[in-house]
């Protein structure tokens, strides 16, 4: 039963479909998991056993009629537990935030929807920080989740609770999202994949800006193939969000297969001189070589981004301003201090600033498309600090150096969120600590080529086998 929770998903939805293993015994053997090992590590914060159990008695009962497998969609039988901060009808959603505590949303995001039609079977939530903010997954609703290589260290975040509850193989795969690094820096401490695709795949709704496109959702799973069948459910067009991109997401389920001989990528030790914590540089420079003997052509290239760390502080505190300042007025005191920070560094912005910061964001997204037409790919550090202790609540400081607010240490990842490219975050090694910790690389790839990207990560993925080692604790 325990490694019925660790078998691909793409495999367990085949042997749902046959027959050969229902979907009752597959929620059945989940739920056990979760039982057992959720209380070590508190990941799934809302549990919903009962209704997933009979939602996949009822499949079972559609399978054993004659033709019944005609017409279920691709993840018919997997479980699926949503983010906290992804609305879902009937079912408790706090945002990690006191405020909503006992918040019941009276309808589904669209991404909810969307993976119930391809056949998800809701099993609960995934904890995540307050309102998302913040690469530590800690709030005053449910605690810390712990990270299961080290429960003394954190699982990284926003969506820290998916990579820990995937990393136990408490869920096959599961969804997160991405303003930050909120799927690759857990992805990274998880030693899972976490991939963030280019705006518009999964189309947001409801939302209160439908043009809003730093933020995105993606996949995050124990392989680069099971990412990408989640994915292949998630994207695809959607009416009510205005930039949603038109290519169905089916697609992106095909095989990863492909050559890379003679691709040129670029290897970018620490983005242009970013404090890179010793650790983290040591594993991935370790790492250099099996690119190049998948047939890469590797060659020290940084692209010159020094325009986004202002466009996305900037940004990042209009949208703060945008969802949250009229909760600072009515709940200050319900509010973690980060948050507060973040609203009020939005409420000073003028215009001149936040136009500034637009017109940098462009010429980020231009930099990177021209450096990309001499590299196909860049590959660089998802996160310059591995796993720090779950009690701190973010780092201050890398290599002696100091800094300025709690997102400095993710700027490998905001950088590139700011360039709206594909990245992904895939299984790199482990640093010599005791116990080992995980470090993932980070592969960024050509605007909208999100399959290019997970077909790198892919062939990276099988030639290192670094994903297959498993927390002690699962």
């Amino acid at each position: 039963m325990s490694e019925l929770c660790f078998t691909a998903a793409r495999r367990l939805a085949r042997l749902i479909r046959t027959r050969k293993v229902s979907a009752s015994e597959a929620m059945r053997a989940f739920i056990d998991r979760i039982e057992r090992v959720n209380p070590k590590v508190n990941a799934i914060v809302t549990f919903l056993p009962e209704a997933a159990l009979a939602a996949a008695k009822k499949l079972d009962r559609r399978l054993a009629r004659k033709g019944g497998a005609e017409g279920l969609g691709p993840l018919a039988g997997l479980p699926i537990a949503y983010k906290d901060m992804v609305p879902t009808r009937g079912i408790r959603t706090t945002f990690g935030s006191p405020i909503y505590a006992e918040h019941v949303p009276a309808e589904d995001h669209a991404l909810v929807e969307r993976l119930s039609a391809a056949g998800a079977i809701t099993l609960g939530k995934t904890n995540t920080p307050e309102f998302a903010a913040g690469s530590q997954t800690f709030n005053p609703v449910f605690g810390a989740t712990l990270n299961p290589y080290d429960t003394s260290k954190t699982c990284g975040g926003s969506s820290g609770g998916a990579a820990v509850a995937v990393a136990c193989g408490m869920l096959p795969f599961a969804d997160g999202s991405d303003l930050g690094a909120s799927l690759r820096n857990p992805g990274n401490f998880c030693n899972v994949v976490g991939f963030r695709p280019t705006p518009g795949r999964v189309p947001a709704y409801p939302s209160n800006d439908s043009w809003a496109s730093l933020s995105v959702m993606g996949p995050l799973a124990r392989s680069v193939a099971d990412a990408a069948l989640l994915f292949s459910a998630m994207a695809g067009p959607d009416r009510r969000a205005p930039i949603s991109i038109v290519e169905p997401g089916q697609g992106f389920a095909r095989a990863l297969a492909r050559s890379f001989k003679g691709v040129r990528v670029a290897w970018s030790r620490d983005l242009g001189g970013l404090p890179v914590d010793r650790r983290v540089t040591q594993v991935l420079e370790a790492q250099r070589g099996t690119f190049a003997a998948l047939g890469c052509v590797v060659e020290d290239a940084e692209p010159e981004l020094a325009g986004a760390d202002e466009a996305f502080q900037v940004l990042r505190a209009v949208l703060f301003v945008q969802k949250y300042a009229a909760l600072l007025k009515a709940h200050r005191g319900r509010i973690k201090d980060t948050v507060i920070w973040n609203i009020e560094q939005g409420l000073k912005l003028d215009g001149p600033r936040i136009a500034q910061a637009l017109n940098l964001r462009s010429q980020v997204f231009h930099a990177l498309r021209a450096f990309l037409e001499r590299y196909e790919f860049l590959l660089l550090p998802v996160n310059q600090v591995p796993p720090f202790a779950v009690t701190q609540a973010y780092p201050t400081e890398i290599n002696g150096v100091k800094l300025a607010n709690y997102i400095e240490w993710m700027k490998t990842c905001y950088a590139i969120t700011v360039t709206s490219h594909p990245a992904i975050s895939v299984p790199a090694g482990f640093t010599s600590d005791s116990p080992p910790l995980p470090v993932g690389i980070q592969i960024v790839g050509r605007y909208r080529d999100d399959f290019g990207v997970l077909q790198l990560a892919h062939a990276f993925e099988q030639a290192t086998q670094c994903g297959r080692q498993r927390p002690k604790l699962a």
